[in-house]
């Protein structure tokens, strides 16, 4: 909760006055609701925070797909109207990721970084003929599987709300976790 003393915001554990009475810096958080009114102390509800992946700050979610980027406004030189199509130095046409392509890029990351504390396995098996234990092998196709599965799993999403439930959890009747609600990547293999 935020405090407002006569529509001024009112900092927590910091002193202040009102005439010629200085409170210290703990008195909003010992005072009672009576003694805040009293004085003319209001509770504000503090703005919602929203999930940056999905929505901005405003809590206007993003856009899900990929978009062709546009300008914004007119060129004063005229080489550009508002709504043209922005192109890149080569001409290529410039696009604004959607939600569902960085978190896919984020999975490729997470899966490569999973799969990269195992690459040493490949390597000697490339340079020296030694065989990769099966337990590493059936872990890295896991989590190749498990990238693709969330990559799909997102791409089901139609809309924010949707990718919203997915990255986040189930609980039992009593708020108790129960389990995660995308596909999880597997644990380290045992060698």
């Amino acid at each position: 909760m935020a405090f407002k003393l006569n529509g001024n915001p009112l900092a927590v554990d910091v002193p202040f006055s009102v005439g010629n009475v200085n409170y210290p810096a703990n008195w909003l958080r010992l005072s009672t609701a009576e003694e805040k009114t009293a004085l003319g102390i209001t509770e504000v509800a503090d703005d919602p925070v929203y999930d940056h992946r999905f929505y901005y700050g405003n809590g206007t979610a993003k856009a899900l797909d990929d978009v062709n980027a546009t300008y914004d406004e007119d060129d004063p030189e005229g080489s550009y109207k508002k709504g043209d199509l922005m192109k890149d130095e080569n001409g290529n046409q410039m696009v604004n990721l959607g939600v569902k392509s960085i978190l896919k890029a984020q999975e490729k990351n997470i899966a490569g970084s999973l799969l990269a504390r195992y690459d040493w396995y490949v390597v000697r098996k490339a340079e020296k003929d030694v065989a990769i234990p099966t337990a590493i092998t059936t872990y890295r196709d896991a989590v190749r599987t498990a990238c693709n599965t969330r990559e799909t799993e997102i791409d089901a999403c139609t809309d924010t709300a949707a990718l919203v439930t997915l990255y986040g959890a189930s609980y039992d009747e009593n708020g108790n976790f129960e389990k995660m609600n995308m596909t999880q990547y597997p644990v380290d293999p045992e060698i």
